[in-house]
């Protein structure tokens, strides 16, 4: 049974939108590309239980003809079996030609036919553009957004749960801390854990036993848990990124945006400004206001002063005009904002 178009979703809604069965065409984005892939994985085998038995596959690369999504648009037969299409677009830009073909391809879509879209995350104007708004009036647009620190415990356990086994709390805690940015690997460790034990509840030593140390940091994460004041998080974080090789001028620049917007955001505040203007002049939306208002209370201009003099620092060292070690520096300059 194809459903008609109902609304955007989250990937993490697929599921029971399939239970009620499938829609003629699908469009996946988004910027966690392991849900991405679990999302298509999901519809591929959706349709294979409802009869769309013959499957193609076409990749926008190199030499690309878009004839072939064309000719399948205009393809009609009494006798033509149920089709999965599956497109490809790695870039996320279809381009001139492209755009056209899609357009026509959503206005007109094959009969027996159910049609899945894989892109990267697409920007705001991507999602103006005439071919994402056809797609998404005529199909079903999937997000896969990335599942944050606070949600992963809530993933990982309705994973266990599918598996039917559970984690105690400093399990959780322990496997979270690992995995962290990493859903990938968070997935295959919580594979890992249904052939090591049976059925039931994991202690902490089984799962410290049985889970490698995966967790992928980003350091645009280490603003969060500055901002949060979580001392924890933030050195583990930046001990992960020094051990993987990463940049500390990237680091630096990362972090020190952040203090230059408290310090922003703390100066307005003691002159009587306006903080809804305050946030919208430094670009801090939604739930990031919370954390910024968290940092102002902890924090005043005489830390943040000191931490951007410590920032100019690290800017010497890096350039390799200063004495000391970058990343030393940066755990001094940030340590006074975590109190």
């Amino acid at each position: 049974m194809l459903l008609l178009h109902t609304a955007t979703m989250r990937s993490d809604d697929l599921a029971r939108h399939l239970k009620g069965g499938l829609a003629p065409l699908y469009l996946l984005h988004g910027e966690e590309g392991f849900l991405t892939l679990e999302s298509a994985n999901a519809i591929r085998e959706a349709a294979m239980r409802n009869g769309f038995s013959e499957r193609e596959v076409l990749t926008v690369e190199s030499g690309f003809s878009w004839s072939q999504l064309g000719h399948i648009g205009n393809s009609f037969s009494l006798f033509a079996e149920k089709k999965l299409v599956e497109l490809r677009i790695p870039t996320g830009k279809p381009g001139v030609e492209g755009a056209k073909v899609l357009e026509a391809y959503a206005a007109r879509l094959p009969q027996d036919t159910v049609t899945v879209i894989q892109c990267p995350k697409l920007d705001r104007t991507a999602q103006n553009g005439k071919w994402f708004q056809a797609l998404s009036q005529h199909g079903e647009v999937i997000e896969a957004k990335p599942i944050e620190r606070a949600a992963l415990p809530n993933w990982i356990a309705a994973r266990m749960t599918a598996q039917q086994q559970s984690l105690e709390p400093d399990a959780m805690r322990f496997l979270v801390d690992r995995l962290e940015g990493n859903l990938f690997a968070a997935h295959q460790e919580v594979q890992k854990l249904a052939l090591l034990h049976p059925a039931g509840t994991l202690t902490l030593e089984q799962v410290r036993e049985a889970v490698a140390n995966v967790a992928r940091y980003d350091v645009f994460q280490m603003g969060e848990a500055l901002l949060a004041g979580d001392a924890t998080r933030f050195v583990r974080m930046l001990d992960g990124l020094r051990a993987e090789g990463e940049a500390p001028h990237l680091v630096l620049w990362a972090l020190a945006e952040e203090i230059r917007a408290l310090w922003r955001l703390a100066q307005g505040r003691a002159n009587g400004a306006n903080m809804a203007q305050l946030y919208k002049e430094n670009r801090v939306w939604g739930a990031k206001q919370g954390l910024v208002d968290k940092a102002l209370n902890r924090v005043g201009g005489t830390e943040l002063r000191a931490a951007l003099s410590t920032a100019a620092k690290i800017d010497q060292i890096n350039k390799g005009v200063g004495q000391g070690d970058a990343w030393d520096e940066l755990l001094n300059m940030c340590l006074p904002l975590l109190k």
